[in-house]
């Protein structure tokens, strides 16, 4: 005949206060930084929800609806290009048109999720192509004979749909990043 183990009655009531210990000794040493976030008064005007504040820096923009938190989507900083490469091009045409760093900041992460920069980058699935991505690639002939090979003419077009259609380029990464695509 077998025997059946008998757990002692202290056995269970022990294991439960040595786990409630160690996830408090956890979450009071955890070297992660913490980000703490609060409701602020907003100067942009009125705004509906609330605004918020992260580590202390207000983001008027970032509101809090019925339904969550909207993050404010900034994109990386980045360092200065290459010369002569489509990213240093593309600076020269970004502010060429009276928008900063920041907004090359944005078009460097947008396109690095698009295209890594690449001339010849090809969707297979939805047959965009270029730097931009556009959707047909045949669009950017509209800015160049040589769309299919030129970052020139490439990031021209892409210049002028953000504008056109998003207004800057941290409105395409904006966009960018809540849906997906721009």
């Amino acid at each position: 005949m077998l025997e059946r183990h008998v757990r002692s009655s202290w056995s269970l009531p022990s294991f439960a206060t040595a786990v409630t210990f160690a996830f408090l000794v956890v979450s009071a040493l955890s070297p992660v930084d913490r980000v703490s976030a609060a409701v602020v008064p907003s100067d942009a005007g009125p705004v509906s929800g609330q605004a918020y504040a992260v580590d202390d820096v207000a983001h008027p923009g970032t509101t809090r609806d019925g339904f969550g938190v909207s993050r404010i989507r900034t994109a990386p900083a980045v360092g200065t290009p290459d010369p002569g490469s489509a990213q240093a091009i593309a600076l020269e045409m970004v502010l060429a048109r009276g928008w900063n760093t920041s907004e090359y900041e944005c078009l460097v992460a947008l396109w690095n999720r698009e295209s890594r920069w690449n001339v010849y980058a090809h969707n297979a699935s939805s047959g965009a192509y270029g730097i931009p991505q556009a959707l047909p690639g045949d669009k950017m002939a509209t800015a160049g004979a040589d769309w299919q090979t030129n970052p020139v003419t490439q990031i021209t077009w892409g210049l002028g749909y953000i504008s056109g259609r998003y207004g800057t380029p941290c409105g395409a990464w904006e966009h960018s990043e809540r849906k997906g695509w721009y």
